[in-house]
């Protein structure tokens, strides 16, 4: 019988459990409690997560089947009831799990870091999913008439595949609001759809020495200032314009890029905003096909970990279930790469459920295991989980 770790504890042994301690006392996380603290909390969540659990009984019901073991999966030797879980998902600031969640976005962003792109400096695709909510459960996140939910807008890192940032805010919220909480960095090239046009924040963008594409409105009024006669193929314009709407044109006073491409697979045309006047029109347009990679990324989180189905109804539960699901993201992204793994995430997510409670070397886990049945994608990440 192997008489080392179980799975989950060297999964959790890769967290920096410290940085977490000092989150939980910079918010008071700890106050008052005997037994059951933040990072028991953690990791009963993050165990549900990975272990597929539909509910806060389903939770429970798990850790109370393996009771003899969650001492030493660090969840603590007493049994959890479902009020102490629901109770701490409540009344916990979110803020200790949201801020561990950056953290850790940071860790596997500069782990992961590669050139996907041959275009120096790093790539961001920034967009948002919505996640709808029962009104009559979630009040406070009231959308429409008889409708409730809420936002996740999401910074992604195009190159390293993991979230850089995120905030979460009710669906009544447009998305161009949220572009004013991005910490931008200067050098590095944001990613938007069409619903990204707020000029002011585009203006606020190139100040900081950062570069933009946009998808343009058809509505945009505009005059050409200087344009391009000879363009490679599928370019159809290329040139500097200024804004001359009175409101738009304070907001954005200078000059910018217009670019019109027609791509041949969708037989579509587009046309893309950018103050990168250094790229060729040919790099704009495979800048902007990036973007669907964050797509993906939404796609893969609500098929693949709990943020449809929540486990508390409050506002602070919501937050901490949302932070917990892409701490394990980031979490098994780094398992990933460290262990470098040549098999998809969705494979790693399926051994690992199965096996939390196994004493396995993590090396041993995957190596025995053998997936053939599922497709690839153009994506070291994430391929095969959208079929």
């Amino acid at each position: 019988m192997n008489q080392g770790q179980y799975v989950f504890s060297q999964l959790v042994s890769h967290l920096d459990r410290n940085h977490f301690n000092y989150l939980a006392r910079k918010y008071d996380g700890n106050k008052y409690v005997k037994h059951f603290s933040c990072w028991n909390q953690l990791l009963a969540m993050m165990f549900g997560q990975l272990s597929n659990r539909e509910s806060l009984r389903d939770v429970v019901v798990a850790l109370e089947a393996h009771h003899s073991k969650c001492k030493f999966l660090g969840i603590g030797s007493k049994p959890i009831a479902k009020t102490t879980l629901a109770s701490a998902n409540q009344n916990r600031d979110y803020r200790i799990f949201e801020d561990f969640a950056f953290y850790m976005m940071k860790e596997a962003c500069e782990k992961r870091a590669t050139n996907l792109l041959d275009i120096p400096g790093k790539k961001y695709a920034f967009d948002s999913t919505t996640i709808p909510l029962c009104l009559s459960t979630f009040p406070w996140a009231r959308f429409r008439r008889k409708k409730g939910g809420v936002k996740a807008h999401v910074l992604y890192d195009i190159e390293a595949q993991v979230p850089a940032f995120y905030t979460v805010t009710t669906a009544s919220k447009h998305d161009s609001t949220a572009m004013s909480s991005i910490p931008y960095e200067s050098n590095a090239y944001y990613i938007f759809n069409r619903a990204y046009d707020s000029f002011k924040e585009l203006y606020r963008i190139h100040l900081t020495y950062s570069f933009y594409v946009v998808r343009a409105k058809t509505n945009l009024k505009y005059k050409i200032v200087k344009w391009k006669r000879r363009m490679p193929k599928n370019v159809l314009t290329d040139a500097e314009v200024r804004l001359t709407g009175y409101i738009s044109e304070k907001k954005y006073p200078e000059s910018f890029r217009l670019v019109r491409y027609y791509d041949e697979e969708e037989e579509r045309e587009f046309t893309f905003l950018t103050n990168a006047k250094h790229l060729t029109a040919l790099e704009v347009a495979e800048l902007y096909k990036k973007r669907w990679l964050v797509e993906l990324f939404f796609k893969w989180l609500k098929q693949h970990l709990k943020i449809k189905k929540f486990w508390g109804t409050t506002e602070n539960a919501v937050r901490i279930q949302i932070a917990v699901a892409i701490i394990t993201y980031c979490l098994v992204a780094i398992v990933h790469h460290d262990m470098k793994l040549e098999r998809s995430t969705y494979e790693v997510l399926q051994i690992l459920s199965i096996s939390l409670t196994d004493k396995t070397h993590l090396a041993d886990l995957f190596d025995k295991t053998k997936f053939n049945d599922v497709k690839e994608l153009d994506c070291p990440l994430i391929p095969g989980l959208f079929d």
